[in-house]
């Protein structure tokens, strides 16, 4: 598996010059949309929505838009509530987390206070629906209305997770599939429903953002422990911290030796970053980070099985497989 491009990042360019003008009007309705007479709103949003994100998840909604022909201008409005969605979940995540780094730069509770970002994540996620009840469309409002509270449950069984050293992968498989892979399946979605009535396309492209998302999580995972911070833009070992049993320490802890198993084991139960690098050298030693990637790889793979046979705007469609490749193949 491999892009047509050099590499990753050349790939990201190409990307954004070809949907460049979509992105400048998404662009521009994030600015109106973010506006409020409250400056301290209006601070906090720019200040996490301008650090650097790649913005997968509304070009994704771009992609389909445009690989399926649709010729209106709501898909601009829904990339901007997908990139509310998705930063009103960051702004709660860095809090719960207790984050100070995101994106090589303090996360916005570390600058402006945890009460702060809270209420602001709560803000974008009411402008979100506010926008939504604009576009009028029930299917569209269904989709997100659902993915929202899903993700909301996510969050809540990851809570549940923390330090718990029992969580086994179809644990934490449906954690990904709740709390990531959610908002990429909606992003993808609710495109095809603007581009299409044919519900097994529509069906098609849902599937191909659960594993799309899928994928780019468990990377996330390989990162965290094999990374560069300054390209991931945050602390490796975050997960570890904070008590996460991921998959690469799943797999440790199922696969590797008594005392391997053990180690990871304490780790969990016991957070913080002293055992770091006992952690790393374990999962070094043993398959867990192939392993992780390899199960990335599939999730692609079944991504692109997904809408590699339906009949779509051929250059939108070989940068919707692309972007199935670029999600276990970047490094940040």
């Amino acid at each position: 598996m491999s892009l047509n491009y050099s590499t990753s990042q050349d790939f990201q360019k190409t990307l954004q010059t070809l949907i460049k003008n979509d992105l400048d009007n998404v662009n521009q309705v994030i600015r109106q949309e973010l506006y409020s007479e409250v400056v301290l709103i209006r601070q906090i949003a720019e200040y996490i929505i301008n650090s650097g994100g790649k913005r997968l998840r509304p070009i994704l909604l771009l992609l389909v838009a445009n690989a399926l022909n649709y010729q209106g201008n709501q898909h601009y409005a829904l990339a901007a509530v997908i990139e509310f969605i998705h930063t009103a979940t960051l702004l709660h995540d860095d809090v719960v987390d207790e984050s100070d780094l995101r994106r090589s730069k303090p996360t916005a509770n570390a600058v402006f206070g945890n009460a702060a970002s809270v209420l602001v994540g709560d803000f974008l996620y009411s402008r979100s629906f506010q926008m939504m009840v604009k576009i009028n469309n029930m299917a569209v409002m269904k989709v997100l209305s659902q993915a929202t509270n899903i993700i909301s449950e996510g969050e809540v069984l990851q809570l549940l997770n923390c330090h718990n050293a029992d969580v086994d992968e179809e644990r934490y498989m449906k954690v990904i599939h709740y709390k990531t892979a959610k908002l990429f399946q909606a992003s993808a979605e609710i495109a095809a429903i603007l581009g299409t009535q044919d519900s097994a396309i529509i069906k098609a492209f849902a599937d191909y953002g659960m594993y799309l998302g899928t994928a780019f999580q468990l990377i996330d995972d390989v990162l965290d422990y094999s990374g560069d911070e300054d390209e991931t833009g945050k602390h490796l070992g975050d997960d570890l911290a904070e008590g996460k049993p991921t998959l690469p320490l799943i797999y440790v802890m199922q696969n590797g030796t008594p005392e391997q198993a053990n180690i990871v084991k304490n780790a969990i139960e016991n957070g913080g970053r002293e055992v770091f690098a006992q952690v790393l050298e374990v999962i070094k030693n043993s398959n867990a980070l192939e392993f992780t990637r390899q199960q990335a790889i599939k999730e692609a793979q079944l991504a692109k099985n997904a809408i590699m046979d339906l009949q779509l705007n051929e250059q939108y469609k070989i940068a919707l497989l692309n972007l199935a490749d670029f999600s276990v193949e970047r490094r940040q």
